[in-house]
């Protein structure tokens, strides 16, 4: 119960309001009785000062550039741990020892194959379909496969669910790709680990031995780890809201992954690539510079600054490690968005403008980057950034499954159509 309150006058109607106090963050006033005691909805557009539900698995202080996972700081998560290590702390709420670890990583394992008359479900899309229009659909389809692991009544099939989902979508996500590029789908093998396992599906070939770079492994690694969640974002409460009806797990990522889809959500990696390529060459980067600092120009560095952190994001730092590495490992010399985009971060970060409006590098910047160096088309930026945040939907998912107090969500609106009228015939308009 909350020992705080807030008063609310309407007309001669005064209101009490419950305030909560998180264990981190600002406090929240309680407006479920508000339509019922006030005969008023409230007007948020974009959610931006609602919280829609309470949570225990991920907290974003915007102002610090602070973000943790069950209360981890996820630069400590991305330098000590691995992606599969998260997934557990993300599912369960605990670190986990090396057994339940061992167990854990068993389980994933055991379960990256798909169905075999899923390559027939692949067959059915065009060639030159995007990869992340194949994923949602084939996504969806998993319910009308495993028929096991859809009653979210049953706890043990929520719990297939989950672990069938974190380990096929590697599977489905390389599929889509191969498929689009018109080579032959690579079965995982379960001697590698998670993200070694995803990229030499993605670009070994039967006809001749594929070794993953261990420098690649772990910095694919730690994409999947950085985007693993990031609290209640549009792709997240979309998988809240498609929960709420009671629809079946695979329907509900599916849900998410369709809206993850979006530019101004996972695309925006994309959009960085494709803004590098505009800009083309070095000798051009001060003049995209001055044209993101003139308010009359609508260019905008992509890649520079987030909604949410308005300091630093805490995820770009680590990605920028991992970049260096992979630029180090692969060179730039003969990818000109690759010069683009390190001489660009080099100007962009010594500009005073940039300093003080906070508009540092994010972590779409240098996904990026090493997304390109490894050899990925911008097509596939989305699909890797849904199958690495698969597990954070799930674990919101499954808690929201087990709250007690669930409702499906409905949100209110500020109606302003027309009022009532009368129909009129036809030959009278």
């Amino acid at each position: 119960m909350s020992d705080k309150s807030a008063r609310l006058i309407i007309g001669n109607n005064e209101i009490e309001l419950p305030i909560y106090s998180p264990t981190v963050g600002p406090d929240v006033v309680d407006i479920t009785k508000l339509y019922a005691q006030g005969d008023v909805f409230t007007y948020d557009p974009g959610f931006t000062s609602t919280a829609a539900c309470d949570s225990t698995i991920t907290f974003i202080d915007g102002a610090k550039g602070e973000l943790l996972h069950r209360g981890y700081p996820i630069d400590q998560l991305a330098e000590k741990s691995h992606y599969l290590e998260v997934c557990y702390l993300l599912l369960y709420g605990e670190l986990p020892s090396a057994t339940e670890l061992e167990d854990f990583e068993s389980r994933v394992t055991n379960h990256t194959m798909v169905h075999e008359q899923m390559h027939n479900f692949f067959r059915g899309f065009r060639r030159d379909a995007h990869p992340m229009a194949t994923l949602v659909g084939v996504v969806g389809a998993m319910s009308a496969f495993y028929h096991d692991s859809t009653d979210i009544n049953d706890e043990w099939q929520r719990e297939v669910a989950a672990i069938r989902l974190i380990a096929k979508l590697p599977t489905i996500a390389a599929m889509a790709f191969k498929y689009s590029i018109g080579q032959p789908f690579v079965y995982p093998r379960n001697d590698l680990d998670y993200a070694a396992n995803f990229l030499h599906m993605c670009f070994s070939v039967p006809a001749e031995k594929y070794e993953v770079d261990p420098i690649l492994a772990r910095a694919m690694d730690r994409i999947f780890t950085l985007h693993a969640d990031h609290e209640q974002n549009a792709s997240t409460s979309t998988v809240r809201l498609a929960s709420s009806s009671g629809a079946n797990p695979f329907a509900c990522i599916a849900a998410g992954i369709a809206c993850l889809w979006g530019p101004a959500h996972g695309g925006a990696n994309q959009a960085c690539l494709e803004m590098l390529e505009e800009i083309g060459t070095v000798d051009r980067i001060p003049e995209f510079i001055a044209r993101a600092k003139d308010k009359n120009d609508p260019f905008r560095l992509m890649g520079f600054g987030h909604r949410v952190y308005k300091n630093f994001d805490p995820r770009a730092k680590v990605m920028k490690q991992s970049a260096d590495e992979v630029l180090d490992l692969l060179g730039v010399e003969n990818n000109p968005k690759l010069q683009v985009a390190k001489e660009l971060e080099k100007q962009a970060l010594n500009d005073p403008y940039f300093a003080e409006k906070k508009l540092f590098p994010n972590v779409d910047f240098y996904s990026g980057i090493i997304l390109e160096a490894m050899g990925f088309p911008t097509s596939m930026f989305t699909p890797i950034f849904a199958l690495a945040r698969t597990v954070g939907w799930i674990s919101q998912w499954k808690e929201q499954i087990s709250d007690p107090n669930l409702k499906i969500g409905r949100p209110r609106q500020l109606y302003t159509g027309e009022a009532l009228r009368d129909y009129i015939d036809i030959e009278n308009r």
